[in-house]
């Protein structure tokens, strides 16, 4: 990948990792050069950032040389989800203990006999009462007894609690009560990971921020922790540069943010990918996009709608059901447990079950050669002839055939009385209908047609796989971007650095304080320049958006909306009330111009811009004739698609712009294979992105 030079104050390296759970991804890019290079290894779970060293080294790169290191982790989320974190205790209002288990009672399905709510972090011994009380105006009912603290604070050291989080009633208005319990229990357990709510969301509704806090006292520890051990390993390379890391928004923090607020991380790694997203759709033109990611252990989507990510203010982590809520802003992110790494098996009554388990790094897929015992989505790949055993990541990785056909036999064929190319096959249309779900979760569900949409595909996984969920979907083009299989650590190289506040305030909009509106955002703006000046390497230029949460009188929830700061200065209720009206008709399917609406919540973003690196285009081909880049022909089985076809191989640094293909193809790369189905017609664009028209069935 190259790029054309970049401009900047001290110029050096720039460095992007990108850690998920079976790759390391690594791009460089020389603000000197311009140019970008690429590295990949294996995940090394026991030590993380010794497995980014080594992607570094193999990018030709070195950290002494590097001025911005950009990372992206799954360490927060993966304690979260595996329950993996510290011994949390919650400290709240009297009265309230309980809101945390309670929740919303939803009942998603509600004949579900076997239906289980969702597990609370901290166990009901360690949720602690304390006798004092803010009304929701911020005024004190009941002061704050420091003594009850400390008392509070003794009992917790002696329960052996590693983390605390505090969430006092209605401290998003005021947060004095929640500031002093925090600095004391700090000062008595100064080796615990101490958080409160305020500091996290400053929105209303207790269980949503009680969900919040215990989750980010929860992973505190693990994080940090994380977080010292690459600050020591970066020590010990000489490292003497600025250390970034990916929040969900897509957007930049410091490490020391990042260790006070590790919730934040939750989604770095897919959030940057959908941030690579944007800006290719800003070069080249396209102004609604799926950004569809498949790596070794899941699959996600996100979506760019008139040339801007979608966000949500709250996710539920580990699914509807029984997932738990974390309110904070975020890339709009859907996934499912589906990889190349996801294992196949057989269920009660020999169904055929994929993922949600996955090989992962250690031992990964069967045809790794590295102990993986059961058939992957990887494994299936190989034995329909869409990998090359010999050219897996540039050769670096043979690929073991029999092993993959062996297991795949005695696990999955055998038992059904099928043929191993029929047993792959299911597999891979069992996996592709599971993604194409997630796709529909962010299309769909959020009242798009997936149809009026491109899909950019990218992970090492997602080329293999993306016109295959294109054509269950109707989506009638895929873009397949330069290296995918390192495309969420480009993502890193073109994200800003962020900071993202809300404040509640409820307020008529018929009648709407806007002389208090303008004093908040002049407070937040000022918060957020001073944050993003401290983080930045170098002066930044600035860019605020404001956002208002809305919804019509008598409702219960609100939606977003983005409003020009112009409006709130013109009073121009008008403006904002259109706004509301047509965001609510494009989630919901209805809005009611004669109906009054009122303003829940105040927003803003301040973004700090980054130089980004340009790529340069490509050289033009002499014809659309691919044949120069032609490296062999293999038969692959596609099949209700075609059977099993003899299929042209072509190398994808030999393509050039206005080169054109019809499948059946396949395009092989250092760390990815895209397939090219029998009937879709491949055009290589100005940039370099393969740009695939499907042949949708009506």
């Amino acid at each position: 990948m190259s790029s054309a030079s970049l401009s900047s104050s001290s110029p050096g390296l720039r460095i992007a990792a990108d850690v998920g759970g079976t790759f390391t991804d690594v791009a460089v890019f020389d603000e000197d050069s311009g140019g970008i290079r690429l590295g990949k290894t294996l995940t090394t779970p026991s030590s993380l950032i010794e497995g980014m060293n080594h992607g570094v080294g193999k990018a030709g790169a070195d950290f002494a040389d590097a001025r911005l290191f950009l990372h992206g982790t799954t360490v927060a989320i993966n304690a979260l989800l595996e329950r993996k974190g510290a011994r949390t205790a919650l400290v709240t209002t009297k009265g309230f203990r309980d809101i945390y288990e309670i929740g919303r009672i939803n009942r998603p399905e509600a004949y579900n006999l076997f239906f289980r709510k969702h597990q609370p972090l901290v166990e009901r011994a360690l949720r602690v009462e304390v006798d004092e009380r803010m009304d929701a105006a911020g005024e004190v009912l009941r002061p704050l007894i420091d003594t009850e603290v400390e008392a509070i604070a003794r009992r917790l050291l002696e329960e052996g609690v590693e983390a605390v989080a505090i969430l006092f009633l209605h401290s998003y208005r005021n947060p004095d009560h929640e500031i002093r319990a925090r600095n004391i229990i700090s000062r008595m357990m100064p080796n615990a990971f101490v958080t409160a709510s305020h500091e996290l969301s400053q929105e209303y509704r207790e269980f949503e921020r009680s969900s919040t806090v215990a989750a980010n006292a929860y992973i505190g520890p693990h994080v940090t922790r994380y977080l010292s051990e690459a600050d020591r390993v970066l020590s010990g390379v000489k490292f003497h540069g600025k250390l970034l890391i990916v929040q969900s928004t897509g957007g930049l923090y410091d490490a020391a943010q990042a260790r006070r607020e590790c919730i934040r991380m939750l989604e770095s790694g897919p959030a940057a990918g959908v941030i690579g997203t944007r800006e290719l759709c800003a070069v080249i033109g396209l102004r609604n996009a799926i950004a569809f990611d498949m790596g070794g252990t899941t699959a996600k989507a996100g979506v760019i709608l008139d040339g801007v990510e979608l966000t949500a203010n709250q996710v539920m982590v580990g699914g509807y059901a029984e997932g738990l809520p974390i309110q904070i802003p975020m890339i709009d992110i859907e996934e499912v447990g589906t990889g190349g790494g996801s294992i196949a098996r057989l269920a009660q009554g020999k169904s055929l079950r994929v993922g949600p388990e996955s090989a992962g790094a250690v031992p990964g897929p069967v045809c790794y050669g590295n102990g993986g015992t059961e058939p992957t989505v990887t494994d299936a790949n190989l034995l329909l002839g869409r990998l090359a055993p010999d050219l897996f990541l540039g050769g670096e990785m043979k690929l073991d055939v029999d092993g993959a056909a062996r297991a795949m036999t005695d696990q999955i064929s055998g038992p059904l009385g099928l043929s191993v190319a029929e047993a792959a096959d299911g597999i891979i249309r069992i996996a592709v209908t599971q993604m194409a779900n997630v796709v529909k979760r962010v299309t769909t569900a959020r009242g798009l047609d997936a149809r009026d949409f491109a899909m950019v595909a990218y992970g090492g996984a997602g080329p293999l796989h993306a016109v295959l969920v294109a054509r269950e979907l109707q989506i009638p083009r895929v873009i397949i971007p330069n290296a995918p299989g390192h495309f969420s650590a480009y993502g890193m190289l073109v994200s800003d650095l962020r900071r993202d506040y809300v404040r509640t305030l409820f307020a008529r909009l018929a009648d709407a304080p806007f002389d208090s509106f303008n004093a908040i955002f002049r407070e937040l703006e000022q918060r957020g320049r001073d944050d993003i000046d401290e983080a930045a390497p170098e002066r930044l230029d600035i860019i605020v958006k404001h956002a208002v949460d809305m919804r019509y009188i008598g409702q219960e929830h609100a939606v977003t909306v983005e409003i020009d700061s112009g409006a709130f200065e013109a009073r121009d209720i008008d403006a904002i009330k259109a706004a509301f009206d047509a965001v609510h008709n494009q989630r919901y399917g209805y809005a009611s111009n004669d109906e009054s609406a009122e303003i829940v919540n105040l927003r803003l973003s301040v973004i700090g811009v980054i130089a980004k690196p340009r790529l340069a285009p490509l050289d033009a081909a002499a014809s659309a004739s691919a044949d120069e880049a032609l490296i062999g022909v293999r038969p692959v089985e596609f099949g209700v698609m075609g059977g099993r076809l003899e299929t042209p191989l072509y190398d994808r640094a030999r393509l050039l712009r206005g080169h054109r293909l019809t499948g059946p193809a396949l395009i092989q790369e250092y760390a990815s294979t895209t397939v090219l189905l029998p009937g879709d017609v491949l055009t290589v664009d100005q940039m370099g992105n393969l740009d695939i028209k499907i042949e949708v069935q009506p």
